[in-house]
């Protein structure tokens, strides 16, 4: 698993990059605040209940949650299911509103 900072996937969205983005926070979390991309739960993921990543194995897929603990989880699980290139956010959004705000 590889790990991406706040300020370098910054960088990568206002450059318009087209990112493969999935937050792997709960509902409530993602509704208080989110930079987008697929919302696809950690216990989905887990539990390989993951039909909105079919057909991304092989794509470059840039996984967020809270802190980055979960997200680290979520990366390692999809790796085990075939994934070849998921990166983490480091810090996850508390960094990133952190800097951001």
């Amino acid at each position: 698993m590889q790990n991406i900072t706040a300020e370098a996937l910054k960088a990568r969205l206002d450059a318009g990059e087209e990112l493969i983005l999935v937050d792997v926070r709960e509902p409530h979390e993602r509704a208080e605040f989110n930079i987008g991309g697929i919302h696809v739960p950690l216990g989905q993921i887990q539990m390989m209940q993951i039909d909105e990543l079919e057909g991304l194995e092989d794509k470059e897929v840039i996984v967020y949650c809270r802190s980055g603990n979960r997200s680290g989880q979520a990366a390692m699980s999809l790796e085990t299911q075939g994934f070849s290139n998921v990166v983490n956010l480091a810090g996850g959004m508390l960094k990133w509103r952190e800097i951001y705000g």
